[in-house]
């Protein structure tokens, strides 16, 4: 994983908008999160968490196949963020491409990823995870940016065999039609910059959110118990539920549908706000560090975000 160094806390924006520590946790469950410097782009933090995973997976970048990059927040237009992580790792030999769904982008490039490498059209890639978030954020809107952070995670995932380990199941889902509830509308084809409707459109994230905390809390609870009921499994056969780190109201509240205690819950979006598809693979993350998934347990992880998108994955770690 790989996260911005930079801390801000709750404190700091009273200084800047009409809120407060206490409005912020109780509404969010967000103490901090962590800010990317100028310059500090999606790829950066890419490039760092590419790097440690080829480490611990000890595995030389020119073996790597492909590069999945899953961003709303690439360096460029184009090209891809993943080709600037592929040249950067040293992954001499293999194909790159970014995926865009939004905070599920990670769920969506997982198995994009497995579906290759069971295709037999490669044989391993680095799935990236990442966003810098808050460099399109409006700073004076208190409704948005205590929300975001900026940082992510990476994957090594090869084909191995005779293994029960890897991607069980996935369900992948949208909704266009609440498209506008959560965007950057100024920036792409539609409203280019330096045009008169760029000019005119909103160049920070806009976002409903009474709309998308209920489209948030009935996603998490569709996909997870889509992707359950494929699988053939049930919640007693989960051992850690890893959804997108958003808000912890959102995450009690699908934990609850489901009828998951929290102790099998995991939860850092304390530290970190939302870092878009960034957030699963750093919990994932995290949550092996600290010893709450292990090898063969069942991980369950639920992203949703702009598009609406929204998703699941069941893996066995």
């Amino acid at each position: 994983m790989a996260v911005a160094d930079r801390v801000m806390t709750n404190d700091e924006f009273e200084a800047i908008v009409d809120t407060s520590d206490e409005w912020i946790q109780t509404r969010t469950g967000i103490k901090e999160r962590r800010i990317a410097e100028p310059g500090q782009s999606s790829s950066y933090f890419g490039i760092r968490a590419a790097k440690e995973a080829l480490e611990r997976a000890g595995k030389d970048p020119e073996e790597v196949d492909m590069v999945v990059c899953a961003t709303v927040t690439g360096d460029y237009l184009f090209p891809g963020t993943a080709s600037l992580i592929q040249d950067a790792i040293g992954a001499k030999h293999a194909g790159a491409y970014d995926l865009g769904a939004a905070c599920a982008g990670f769920i969506y490039a997982a198995e994009a990823a497995a579906g290759m490498i069971c295709s037999g059209t490669i044989s391993n890639a680095v799935v990236v995870g990442i966003d810098t978030l808050t460099h399109f954020v409006d700073w004076k809107d208190r409704s948005t940016c205590v929300l975001f952070g900026d940082g992510g995670g990476a994957v090594f995932m090869e084909r191995e065999k005779d293994t029960d380990r890897g991607i069980v199941a996935t369900v992948m889902l949208s909704d266009g039609s609440g498209a506008r509830h959560i965007k950057v509308p100024q920036g792409g084809s539609l409203n280019p910059p330096n045009s008169a409707r760029g000019d005119a459109a909103c160049p920070y994230i806009y976002m409903a959110g009474k709309e998308v905390f209920r489209f948030a809390v009935r996603a998490m609870a569709d996909s997870c118990s889509r992707v359950l009921e494929k699988a053939g499994l049930t919640t007693d056969d989960v051992d850690l539920f890893c959804p997108h780190q958003a808000n912890l109201r959102i995450i009690t509240a699908a934990a609850d549908h489901l009828g998951l205690s929290m102790e099998r819950v995991f939860v850092n979006v304390q530290k970190y706000g939302n870092m878009g598809a960034g957030s699963i693979p750093v919990a994932l993350y995290e949550a092996e560090q600290q010893g709450r998934l292990k090898r063969g347990d069942l991980v369950m992880t639920v992203g949703f975000g702009a598009g609406l998108v929204w998703g699941a994955n069941l893996i066995r770690w």
